[in-house]
């Protein structure tokens, strides 16, 4: 019997696999069966840049808060980024609004 890898994730060792991905019971992460589990997706701006932890970036459109009247401003600069998993994949301090959740593609890495 062919033995499946844990799950990077969790370490589950209760995997199994579902056609071309392999799928944790316990905390629902899916994989590619034939890839490396340590390539994780890169997450990337509005101009196909790579994102990484503790990049700045600049809003490209207004966007709204939700539950909320404030909007954040085209050329918002939000420093020292977070990638996270998930719809929103950036967390950050957007400065005069606080802690919130971005989507990569409403910014651009902003070059020093």
């Amino acid at each position: 019997m062919d033995q499946l890898p844990a799950c990077p994730a969790c370490q589950s060792v209760y995997t199994y696999q579902d056609g071309a991905l392999l799928i944790c019971p316990e905390c629902a992460h899916e994989w590619a069966a034939d890839g490396d589990a340590s390539s994780a997706a890169q997450v990337r701006d509005a101009n196909g840049n790579i994102l990484q932890d503790g990049d700045t970036v600049t809003v490209i459109k207004d966007l709204k808060v939700k539950g909320s009247s404030t909007v954040v401003k085209v050329g918002t600069k939000v420093k020292n980024i977070r990638l996270v998993d998930g719809d929103h994949d950036i967390d950050c301090k957007v400065p005069g609004i606080g802690q919130m959740g971005l989507k990569s593609e409403f910014v651009k890495k902003v070059t020093d």
